[in-house]
């Protein structure tokens, strides 16, 4: 039976209408980060992290500060094409991009539903494939024997965490908008199947004068 503690990055560009202009952590995310690293070398440290190749994923894993231990990448970590998605599905479907944090609760689970289904650019990475890889990086990291911390984003911990409980497209959406920016989820693995053990945990801000450094978008 393996352990696995996965974490979402810290908070990006909010207000993007991008991949690139995203992808990079904002100074709260910094913060964020730095704060994460400073309670987990405390009280859980790791023998292994591994982040995905995105830059706001790999500014996480090294706002860390986890000194000597190796940091590797792992593309499988990395995030759903929303972006791409939610542009495809404006050509195709005239569903309008997001405006605002509201617009943009209400605009996921339109998006994650056509994903679903297949109804959706060939080009982008289908469902299946994402699961396919986002469960074999997981596998993998189990296997490899050591206490890994794993950097990774929203899609990615929602989409294990619907496999793990069972959940449909309707519920997975709202886990989705659950994962808070540099939140702790634990996974096990027993006999091939996902267990969830934790999800959401941010004890690194759970101090009077960091309650306002809780987001989620």
């Amino acid at each position: 039976m393996a352990e696995l503690t996965l974490v979402r990055h810290g908070q990006a560009n909010t207000g993007a209408q991008d991949e690139e202009s995203y992808d990079r952590l904002s100074e709260l995310g910094h913060r964020q980060a730095g704060w994460l690293g400073d309670y987990l070398r405390q009280t859980d440290p790791f023998e292994r992290i591994v982040s995905g190749t995105l830059r706001r994923q790999i500014e996480t894993a090294r706002g860390l500060n986890f000194g000597d231990l190796t940091h590797e990448q792992d593309a499988r970590l990395n995030e759903i094409s929303y972006f791409d998605m939610a542009y495809a599905l404006r050509d195709s479907h005239g569903l309008p991009l997001p405006q605002s944090q509201t617009a943009f609760a209400a605009h996921v689970p339109q998006v994650l539903e056509f994903w679903k289904k297949g109804e959706i650019d060939p080009r982008i990475e289908s469902y299946d494939s994402f699961r396919g890889r986002i469960t074999e990086a997981l596998q993998d990291a189990a296997d490899h024997g050591l206490r890994t911390l794993l950097v990774t984003s929203t899609g990615v911990i929602a989409t294990l965490t619907a496999l793990a409980l069972g959940l449909d497209m309707p519920r997975k959406s709202k886990m989705f908008l659950a994962v808070g920016h540099t939140s702790l989820h634990k996974f096990q693995l027993r006999d091939g199947d996902i267990h969830l053990m934790q999800f959401g945990a941010t004890p690194h801000l759970d101090l009077p004068e960091r309650r306002e450094a809780r987001t989620f978008v």
